[in-house]
């Protein structure tokens, strides 16, 4: 397939979303959360000084934000952002990306360690050997925070399904997905393996129609799209190493990917490498988000 550029110039680009006709993103480094429309044009909506990741929206049409490295979330009332909970007590280190149920439930994933320090020092392979995982929090409506799991590879990438009663999270360290089933009061249980998918760290995921899932591949440039058992359905090369990816367009066949030269912030923060490429896929945008 052939991939066209929609943005380029960025810093590095993650959780992307499709809003009322706009993709949504958070450029890390940048402290943004921006917009870009079909025409390439982008916008910065609001500035998250310790640094955007996650995004969703309450039913009333609120925006939320993960604000990383305070571990908070953050709701845009008006012109203001506030904190809407705090994650300090249960997040091991800085929180990463996040999705928002129909009910405004949202789950939280984070580190669970210092990533770039253990690579720059050279010591990732015991760093990864000591790693004991990390937490999913659910977040409810009115700012309470729960622990949902622990121990989980580096919770990234999350989905609920379009019937709100399985939520699949990229485990990007455990080279996996993981699915849980969502309970009615939005705790989650039967945690299982969704997808092992070896040799790929998965970080952005995004779910389409025949319940296949598209996957960032944080290590390599590409993007594949897998079913449940692992099965590899599709593989697209962007160039540079894929960290997010997006189902949206008018007709929820437009894949939008994220990509950067690295996801290191010494590298990422001192030059806009980052790039948003798409092409036109098959089967359209399912679930949530």
């Amino acid at each position: 397939m052939n991939l066209d550029t929609v943005a380029e110039g960025l810093h590095y680009g993650e959780g992307p979303r499709w809003h009322h006709g706009k993709l949504w993103f958070s450029d890390f480094y940048d402290h943004a959360v921006k917009t870009v429309d079909a025409d390439g044009n982008v916008d910065t909506k609001l500035i998250v000084p310790e640094q955007p990741s996650g995004l969703g929206w309450l039913p009333d049409g609120r925006l939320l934000v993960v604000s990383m490295l305070d571990l908070r979330i953050l709701r845009l009332e008006d012109d203001e952002l506030v904190v809407h909970a705090e994650l300090s007590t249960i997040a091991e280190f800085h929180c990463n990306d996040m999705v928002v149920d129909a009910f405004g439930r949202a789950y939280v994933g984070n580190f669970g360690f210092d990533l770039a320090a253990a690579e720059h020092s050279g010591a990732f392979g015991e760093a990864l050997k000591a790693y004991k995982g990390a937490t999913l929090a659910r977040v409810d409506p009115d700012g309470s925070v729960h622990v949902e799991a622990t121990g989980l590879r580096f919770p990234n990438g999350t989905v609920i399904t379009p019937d709100g009663k399985t939520l699949i999270i990229a485990e990007t360290l455990g080279a996996r997905l993981s699915a849980f089933d969502v309970n009615a009061d939005g705790s989650l249980t039967k945690q299982r393996v969704w997808a092992e998918v070896p040799g790929v760290a998965p970080d952005g995921i995004c779910l389409d129609a025949e319940g296949a899932v598209w996957v960032a591949d944080a290590v390599s440039p590409r993007c594949i799209r897998v079913r449940a058992g692992g099965e590899v359905l599709e593989e697209l090369e962007t160039e540079q190493n894929c960290y997010a990816c997006m189902l949206g367009g008018d007709d929820g066949r437009t894949l939008f990917m994220l990509t950067a030269a690295g996801s290191h912030p010494d590298i990422a923060a001192a030059a806009k490498t980052g790039k948003i490429v798409s092409t036109q896929v098959a089967v359209g945008h399912a679930g949530l988000p």
